[in-house]
């Protein structure tokens, strides 16, 4: 074993040299199929103290407007709560990131807690999301209740059944996979099901229009392209004079969708353009 472990030593220069030699961008797309992670800095988006350069989005709301304080920062954590709310009443919120984006990674680490608000629907239960390629916020009717937006769906188990999380829907969107148009509302991944308190961290790889691939505590479980308006859709359709039919940027948020969930990461990485191939 320690000769084969020599020997192998010795040819690491000589398989490593063809990809040290290429041009860099090249060399980039090289390393990310070795597994390497494509360069560039982490950058967060929140800063654990405040929800600076976040605004607020709630259904039946203005824009801006926090009703009941359902996003707060508390221990360091951005926090979703309805403590102040007697019952739900369909009040779906987004907490909208002030930039929009086109190629990135953004990595998020959360958490279900607690229990449902009174007056959530059965399918929110330990659901929220964090919507991408979104329509900008000041875009939304006041009473419009999701952005039109692809959404990756974080879902936490119940106490026995499969519940996989980082999972596909589509507002106001239709996705290509596997070479076909997919018109559902919702594509489960291939996670295994978290139960609890547990915290998990999921990433979102977005190159434009081309793929979208979702993470989970670092396992590829979800792959698709070609993000673009359903214009079957009234709120698609609204939007359709002013945005682009494939969507190649756009909108960051999450979710508030009745039951309370924390988040304690929240950063990204912009992918130059050189990148923007898989």
């Amino acid at each position: 074993m320690i000769a084969y472990l020599h020997r192998i030593g010795r040819l690491a220069p000589l398989l490593l040299a063809p990809l040290l030699s290429l041009p860099l961008p090249l060399a980039h797309r090289a390393a990310a199929a070795w597994g390497a992670e494509p360069s560039g800095d982490w950058t967060p988006l929140f800063n654990g103290k405040n929800l600076d350069g976040w605004t607020p989005k709630i259904t039946g709301y203005e824009l801006g407007v926090n009703f009941g304080n359902t996003f707060r920062v508390e221990d360091g954590l951005l926090k979703v709560r309805y403590d102040q709310y007697e019952r739900f009443d369909g009040r779906f919120g987004h907490l909208f990131y002030k930039t929009p984006f086109s190629h990135y990674i953004l990595r998020v680490e959360y958490r279900f807690v607690g229990k449902q608000v009174a007056g959530g629907p059965g399918w929110a239960f330990r659901n929220s999301g964090i919507m991408i390629h979104g329509q900008p916020p000041a875009t939304m009717t006041k009473d419009q209740k999701f952005p039109v937006s692809i959404e990756v769906q974080l879902l936490g188990g119940r106490e026995t059944g499969k519940r996989p999380t980082a999972n596909l829907c589509t507002p106001g969107t239709h996705v290509v996979m596997n070479g076909k148009l997919l018109k559902r509302h919702c594509t489960n991944s291939r996670s295994r099901t978290f139960r609890g308190d547990e915290w998990v961290t999921v990433e979102v790889e977005v190159r434009g229009n081309r793929i979208i691939r979702h993470r989970v505590n670092g396992q590829v479980v979800l792959e698709y392209g070609q993000p673009q308006l359903d214009l079957s859709d009234p709120d698609a359709r609204r939007l359709a004079d002013t945005m682009p039919r494939m969507l190649r940027s756009g909108s960051i948020s999450l979710q508030s969708e009745s039951h309370p969930i924390d988040f304690r990461r929240i950063d990204i990485r912009v992918l130059p353009a050189s990148e923007s191939k898989p």
